[in-house]
């Protein structure tokens, strides 16, 4: 399929989207979230199958008690059919969730398989579905913390993406 600029723009704006999924999540952010799904969207995951409302809110308290999370994206293929597209966008995400021990680290890679429509101007998914090609689960091992008391930790809604003010050097 020969990409026209305006299959190129949709693929951008659908990419970002796809990012800014991956933020509402990490940041725990289902306000975002809720913003990126058509109404009348739906959300086909197996151990949760229902509208995106219904999924955001699964997720939210499903986040709420990990310690940290970390999603990431890599291969992010597009077919643009007009106002509707599809999508197969590879992902790697990392759960710090309480366990008997402390914590472990839940690893859990696959793909999403989407699709997007665009109504009034404005890409949303329309459907999104979770498939897990692997996933690794083992106790937590991170000296980071220990090595470098001073680092900068993420956070959630208070996390500092939110602050653009903060990203001026403080000397000036």
């Amino acid at each position: 399929m020969a990409n026209t600029l305006d299959s190129l723009i949709a693929k951008q704006d659908i990419t970002e989207l796809v990012y800014l999924y991956m933020r509402g999540l990490d940041r725990w952010d289902g306000d975002l979230m809720r913003s990126l799904f058509h109404d009348d969207a739906w959300c086909e995951y197996g151990f949760m199958n229902g509208s995106a409302r219904e999924f955001i809110d699964y997720c939210m308290a499903a986040l709420a008690s990990h310690a940290a999370n970390h999603h990431f994206v890599g291969n992010i293929l597009i077919e643009v059919e007009g106002d509707e597209a599809f999508g197969e966008v590879y992902f790697n995400a990392y759960h710090k969730i309480g366990g008997e021990n402390g914590f472990d680290d839940v690893i859990i890679a696959g793909r999403y398989l989407d699709r997007y429509e665009r109504r009034g101007g404005v890409w949303k998914f329309a459907y999104r579905s979770e498939r897990v090609d692997w996933s690794h689960t083992g106790p937590c091992h991170d000296p980071y913390f220990q090595l470098a008391p001073n680092g900068l930790v993420g956070g959630r809604r208070d996390d500092a993406v939110y602050d653009r003010a903060a990203r001026y050097h403080r000397g000036r």
